[in-house]
This record gives C-alpha cells, structure tokens and sequence, in this order.
C-alpha cells in the first residue's frame, strides 16, 4: 500500500485562514444589524424622495397612474406664482427672526441662569416644558391665547387704558409676527438647554484667569465665554434654520397660511397647494425645491463652518 501524502501549511497560511473567516463573520455580523435600518432607511426617505422627483414632472391627481408628462413645466410655474414667492419670504423672515431674536435671548438667558444661579433645575423645567408638547397642541394653545377674549387681550386691556382687543391672527400685519411668537415659545427651552450644555464645557478657571487680569465681565463674555461656546452656537443655528424652513404645523393650525396668505410658508404652500387641491404632482415640485435650498444651505454650512467643529473633535 502506497503511503498517504498529506499537504502541511505553512504557519503564515494557517494564521490567516482563522482571520479570514474571522473577518468574514464580524462583517456578517455588522451587516446582519445595519440591514433592518438601511431598509427603513431606503424605504421612507430615498425611495420617497426618488418618487418626489419622479411625480415633479407630471401632472398628478395622486389617483391612478401618473401618464401626463410636463417635464420641468410644474418648476416654472411654481417659481413664477406670487403666492410661493411670497411663501418663500416668510419662509426667510421667520429664520431671519430666530437668527436675531429667539437665539441670541435663548443664549443670554442660558447664561443668567447657567451656573450658580439657585434653582435653575427649575428654570430649565420652566423654559423647557413647552417643547414637551406636540406642536399641533401648541397651536391649540395659542389658538386661545390669540383668541379676542384670550389671556393676550386680557393682559394689554389690564395694562392698556382704552385697549381694544385685537385679532392678531386676523390682521395681515401682524399675523406673521403671532405665528413667529409661537413657534418661539415652542422651541426657545430648546435653544437654552443646548446653550446650557455648551455653558458647562466653558472652563471657569479661563474666565477666573481673564478677571485676575482686569477683564470686565462684558469682556469674559464677549473674549472668552461665548467664543468657547462656539461649536453649539453653530449647531443651534443650523438646526434653527433648517427647522424655520420647513415649518408646517403651527403655521396651519393656527391661521392656514391666511389671512390672503400672509402667514404662507413654503411648507404650508406645499400642502395647500399639491395635497389639499389633489394636484400632487405640483405639490411634488414644490417638496423637491424645499429640498434642494435645505440640502444646499445643509451641504455648504457643514462644509464652511461646522466642519472644523468635526474635525477638532476627531483630533
């Protein structure tokens, strides 16, 4: 009998089989809980942004097939309405308010109430409570509050002499501003808890150091303090802006865009327009625009001015 000849491995080729198969297995293991979200993931963003793109090029009732082909039609006439122009810009003016009103108050409240003050646990629940509640029951709220016979007119009739209550959400001058108001109380305890947070990574020996040194208390704030609570001040921004662009549901609880559209936001116009009137194709123009101006704010914001945050934070 002839001898059996087994192949012995060399011990690199041994060594790298039980890794190979290792490897194999971590992979598996890493697909087997990324899969169940990048379906979700595919299934209600891509595939509905993909189809907001498709439907942008006909016109569509949201009934049947789509198979009246526009092409870029639906763009021009989106573009060319008054009504999403003046949308837009109430669109811009409520983030222009949040830039310059709700986020700077938010940040020196933060710091009035941030670290020694006794009972700011109370204060952070205060301010933050109203964020607590869904926006569709913050502009049930404030429905009454607006209301004429509403704690509003009640308090300026009592500090007032000869007050006439007024419709602030009736008047096209200052319905604009009542809806702002309220999506300021919505989201100002927000605002004041990420600049809280942003507060406690300020070291106080920086700021102990600056007043040895004979800096005033404006100069600690304006050199040191709000410098070094740079990187949340950039996050806030970001986020307040995207979240001003796409406000829907106070704005339509409380006025539907009205009166004569001067409380339209480009969401609200969205709505109004594509689903309310069963032309969801025009509404799918209007939702691919939306997206594109928040993709391009989003993309080039990252890139200029949180991108060093990123970066400091990985080295």
């Amino acid at each position: 009998m002839g001898a059996i000849r087994t192949r012995v491995l060399p011990r690199a080729e041994r060594r790298t089989e039980p890794r190979q198969r290792q490897g194999i297995k971590q992979w598996l293991i890493i697909g087997a809980f990324i899969l169940p979200g990048a379906i979700i993931y595919f299934l209600f963003l891509i595939l509905p942004m993909i189809q907001a793109v498709y439907y942008s090029l006909f016109k569509w009732n949201g009934l049947g097939p789509a198979t009246d082909f526009r092409g870029l039609d639906n763009y021009g006439l989106v573009l060319n309405h008054n009504i999403f122009q003046l949308a837009l810009q109430h669109s811009i003016v409520i983030v222009v308010l949040s830039l310059v009103i709700q986020l700077p108050s938010a940040l020196l409240l933060a710091i009035a109430v941030g670290r020694k003050l006794k009972g700011r646990m109370l204060f952070r629940t205060i301010f933050f409570l109203p964020y607590v509640f869904s926006e569709i029951i913050t502009a049930i709220i404030w429905t009454y509050v607006y209301h004429k016979n509403g704690l509003v007119n009640i308090i300026l009739g009592a500090l007032i002499p000869n007050y006439q209550p007024a419709t602030l959400l009736a008047d096209t001058n200052t319905v604009l501003f009542a809806v702002f108001a309220v999506i300021t109380w919505k989201y100002f305890g927000l605002q004041m808890i990420l600049y809280m947070a942003g507060l406690q990574q300020v070291s106080e020996e920086i700021e102990d150091a600056a007043r040895i040194d004979g800096a005033t208390e404006w100069g600690v704030l304006r050199y040191i303090t709000i410098p070094m609570m740079g990187p949340t001040i950039r996050l806030t921004v970001f986020l307040s802006v995207l979240g001003s662009l796409n406000q829907f549901a106070i704005t339509w609880v409380l006025t539907n865009g009205g009166p004569v559209s001067a409380s339209e936001l480009a969401a609200t116009y969205m709505y109004k327009f594509g689903i309310v009137r069963f032309n969801l194709g025009y509404g799918s123009t209007v939702a691919v625009i939306l997206f594109v101006i928040s993709l391009i704010f989003s993309v080039g914001y990252q890139r200029t001015l949180l991108r060093r945050d990123y970066a400091g934070r990985v080295s």
